[in-house]
């Protein structure tokens, strides 16, 4: 599973996640410093496909077989989804 760290080096928790299948799509909240100093928030989405090897055990891989590829863009819409909603319940506007 991705763990994403924050500048200060604090685990990140995610802010959302998608699944369909073993195919999941997490989204996370991140924020950095600018070159004036002011912190700056921003999303990134990572994409993951779990899988059992053949001893049984899970696995993860970013890489995707081509029967995945119609999960994976649903659970990338659905996290896309996700970032424009929350956005506009932000910022009170419609996209």
């Amino acid at each position: 599973m991705t763990t994403q760290t924050n500048t200060s080096g604090a685990k990140n928790l995610p802010e959302a996640k998608f699944s369909a299948g073993g195919i999941f799509a997490t989204v996370w909240k991140n924020t950095a410093s600018n070159k004036e100093g002011k912190e700056i928030e921003y999303s990134t989405i990572s994409i993951e496909r779990r899988y059992k090897d053949r001893n049984d055990e899970w696995k993860s891989t970013n890489s995707m077989r081509q029967t995945d590829l119609p999960k994976a863009v649903v659970v990338l819409q659905k996290a896309y989804e996700h970032l424009v909603l929350k956005g506009q319940s932000n910022t009170g506007e419609i996209a």
